[in-house]
């Protein structure tokens, strides 16, 4: 039981886990709702599952292709020998079940945001449709796919979008996960251009990635920024520092210096990628909850501290595994 819970939790990636959470919370708090845990868990619940069974199906489309760009990495299970195939796909149609389910009790508008993004994910990764093998398509639909799904379930949990403003946040959350789903492809270069698989990277090189990514960044940036309410000084101070890192960041990254190295600083960027969402939902739910100007201003600086905090170690020590589950058939469980 226990290796299986931590093989549900090496596919549900923690990491694209929270992305994917802030973007529902984001979503329910633009609704109006921001202060209701309950809907808010059950909004996970839909999301967690639309995840791991997106997951689970480019695991096992990607596994040939995982074999050369991860070789040994405990964190993808059909490479390192922790799980079976069939293991994988019982746990992704499970999770497709449980999306769908808690979406019904959500309402109808959500189930069929949820259904539409498992067919959508499906597609992606699963021949003979495989989008992923489809240049662009692939870097402009996955996005689409990730950010809508949760944005638009924490939006329809409360009822029909209001306003214009959501359609623009909805946007610039989608434009600022492009920039940022392209630099996962650097990981991989090597085994996609060897199975064919055309990413941006492997058409146009390293450097007009970064430069495409950091287009995309900034131009999401700012729509966020135009769409959220009352915009704070503290919120646009923290988002435009943020945006300043990254773009030298990303300037370090244009310069090949290794795997070790680049790994070290998208691991970095997407730190402060994920800081810069949770400035905007404290916003939303400090605003919501009608804060005192000194006491927002002093938790929108905690956050921001503790975010940059997180990067500089990043940045410093690189990523580091703590989530792993024993190879099939031993009797001992690798340490967290």
């Amino acid at each position: 039981m226990i290796r299986r819970m931590r093989l549900v939790l090496i596919v549900a990636r923690p990491a694209v886990a929270v992305l994917l959470g802030s973007y529902a919370a984001i979503g329910l708090a633009d609704a109006g709702r921001g202060e209701d845990p309950a809907l808010l868990a059950r909004v996970l619940v839909a999301v967690c599952g639309f995840l791991v069974f997106s997951v689970a199906c480019n695991d096992i489309a990607d596994e040939r292709i995982d074999r050369v760009n991860l070789a040994g990495d405990r964190r993808r299970p059909l490479v390192a020998g922790t799980a079976g195939r069939r293991e994988i796909q019982i746990i992704g149609a499970t999770a497709a079940v449980l999306a769908l389910l808690a979406g019904a009790t959500l309402g109808w508008p959500v189930m069929l945001v949820l259904a539409g993004g498992l067919v959508v994910s499906a597609g992606y990764s699963v021949r003979p449709v495989r989008i992923a093998d489809r240049g662009a398509l692939a870097a402009l639909l996955l996005p689409a796919c990730y950010v809508a799904v949760p944005y638009l379930a924490g939006q329809f949990a409360v009822g029909p979008i209001r306003s214009a403003a959501s359609l623009v946040t909805l946007a610039g959350l989608y434009i600022s996960f492009i920039g940022r789903i392209l630099l996962k492809d650097f990981r991989d270069v090597r085994g996609d251009a060897l199975f064919g698989k055309r990413t941006f990277l492997v058409r146009h090189g390293r450097r007009w990635t970064c430069v495409f990514s950091a287009v995309c960044l900034g131009a999401g940036a700012a729509l966020l920024l135009f769409s959220v309410p009352s915009p704070s000084v503290a919120l646009v101070a923290g988002y435009i520092g943020g945006a300043a890192v990254t773009l030298g960041l990303l300037r370090m990254l244009a310069a090949d210096r290794g795997h070790r190295r680049d790994e070290v600083v998208i691991s970095t960027i997407a730190i402060l990628g994920r800081g810069m969402l949770l400035l905007v939902l404290a916003h939303l739910e400090m605003r919501q909850a009608h804060w005192a100007a000194p006491r927002y201003d002093v938790m929108m600086a905690a956050l921001a501290l503790v975010v940059g905090g997180q990067a500089v170690v990043m940045f410093r020590h690189g990523p580091r595994t703590r989530y792993t589950v024993a190879v099939t058939g031993e009797k001992q469980l690798a340490p967290l």
